[in-house]
């Protein structure tokens, strides 16, 4: 069973990374920084500001760029018969969806993570802030990533459902991204706990929500 995982998670890393028509591993990372470079243009060059408002933007942007791969990540492996043939195999649904919210978060997560120091370049960040945006991207992309495929899993099959997948992880994400921007303010470092509880409570839901949307989708 190990090794089974093992080449499935090998087989999501690969598809996702080189992406294909979605563009892979450098189309989020790509986004990120075009974020990071229009901010400062859109309210002016006062360092003051940016350095104020730099770490939410970041924060922001994070979210975004994990939803741009929603449509590859479930939907086209129910299409192709993909999880009947695991499930014929003895690979429950779950273990699937495990698998794929590792394999997501190591497709973007790390990447944005190492882009966010160009970006803190850009944005005007100190050294405390910057640390703190990455310590808080590190506890909270695994909770994006599992957000992600979990509702990529509950709209796999509906008409227009990367869109709506789209749309329903921004609102839900919302504790993550208050956490994480929160710890960034004087004193608010336990903001950062608050992200990592988040991010486990979504990973812990991820596998049996996504797998029961998944046998729903077959069926």
């Amino acid at each position: 069973m190990n090794g089974r995982l093992v080449t499935l998670l090998r087989r999501d890393l690969a598809r996702l990374l080189l992406g294909g028509r979605g563009g892979g591993a450098a189309m989020p990372v790509l986004f990120f920084l075009s974020v990071a470079m229009l901010y400062p243009f859109a309210v002016g060059p006062d360092a003051t500001l940016l350095a104020r408002t730099g770490g939410g933007v970041i924060w922001v942007a994070a979210l975004l760029a994990a939803i741009l791969p929603l449509d590859r990540l479930v939907e086209p492996d129910i299409e192709a018969g993909l999880f009947d043939q695991w499930a014929l195999r003895g690979i429950a649904e779950e273990l699937v969806i495990a698998v794929r919210v590792l394999a997501h978060w190591l497709s973007f997560g790390p990447p944005l993570m190492l882009a966010t120091l160009p970006a803190a370049a850009l944005l005007g960040l100190d050294g405390r802030t910057l640390r703190i945006v990455e310590i808080g991207l590190l506890a909270g992309t695994p909770g994006l990533a599992a957000l992600g495929v979990t509702v990529a899993a509950l709209t796999a099959g509906l008409r227009g459902g990367a869109a709506l997948a789209g749309l329903l992880v921004i609102p839900m994400a919302v504790p993550v991204l208050i956490f994480g921007a929160g710890a960034l303010s004087i004193g608010g470092e336990g903001g950062l706990a608050l992200t990592g509880a988040a991010s486990l409570v979504l990973l812990a839901i991820a596998p049996f929500a996504g797998g029961a949307a998944v046998r729903a989708a077959r069926g």
